[in-house]
């Protein structure tokens, strides 16, 4: 997780901050500094993230290369840690919980088969545009096959190796983790764009880069984290 925390913020920081390689590579290590904090046993939250704000705030009084831009840069930083370490974080908490193998195949189950069913079902029948701005590819109709293609993973997932899931747990996991998954999907989408950027990088051949892998996971994870940790 350390591994792909940091490839992803080098992607993050490239993307976002071309002109500023050296505040990135410095951010770079300290947002996945950040994701060993998850592991240590009665750590608050607030230390590790005070801790990042006041490196992020050095990083950047020392870092200024035009002022009028810094104010945005900064916020870069700090958004950086959040979407990346913080969201992945919730990977190893998951882990953490009884059955947590378990959850976190789950979680992948639901994710890839709902890509899979979006592809397919949008690139058949897809018609309507779903949110062309962002993304100009996907449909309506892709996105509920996608969430058809989630209810089935979890219904398999119940099947294969986790027998401990309800009927009602694989509809609520796959509607919420599917549906976290597709925004998670949009939201890199947006960014990519607003980058001007059509890949986050290039790191898989023919696939894009970490975040163009890792963008459903992002926001599946902590969504499935509080379903498992409060209400399963």
């Amino acid at each position: 997780m350390l591994v792909t925390a940091f490839l992803g913020l080098l992607e993050f920081y490239r993307m976002a901050l071309p002109a500023a390689r050296g505040k990135g590579i410095f951010a770079t290590v300290a947002g996945t500094a950040f994701c060993l904090f998850f592991i240590l046993p009665d750590v608050p939250i607030l230390f590790p993230v005070t801790f990042l704000m006041l490196f992020y705030g050095l990083v950047s009084l020392l870092g200024i290369r035009d002022i009028k831009h810094s104010a945005g840069e900064a916020a870069l930083l700090l958004m950086g840690v959040l979407y990346i370490p913080l969201m992945l974080s919730h990977l190893t908490l998951l882990h953490g919980l009884a059955e947590g193998k378990h959850w976190i195949l789950l979680m992948l189950l639901i994710v890839m088969s709902g890509d899979t069913g979006a592809f397919y079902v949008g690139s058949t029948l897809g018609r309507r545009k779903l949110y062309p701005v962002v993304s100009p590819n996907k449909s309506i109709e892709g996105m509920l096959g996608g969430l058809v293609g989630s209810i089935l993973g979890a219904f398999i997932a119940r099947a294969v190796f986790f027998p401990g899931l309800t009927p009602v747990d694989c509809l609520a996991t796959a509607l919420l983790v599917g549906l976290a998954g597709q925004l998670g999907d949009l939201f890199e989408s947006l960014l990519k764009r607003s980058f001007g950027v059509k890949d986050s990088g290039n790191i898989f051949p023919g696939h894009g880069g970490m975040l163009d892998r890792l963008d459903s996971i992002l926001f599946a994870a902590p969504t499935l984290y509080i379903y498992a940790a409060n209400i399963y």
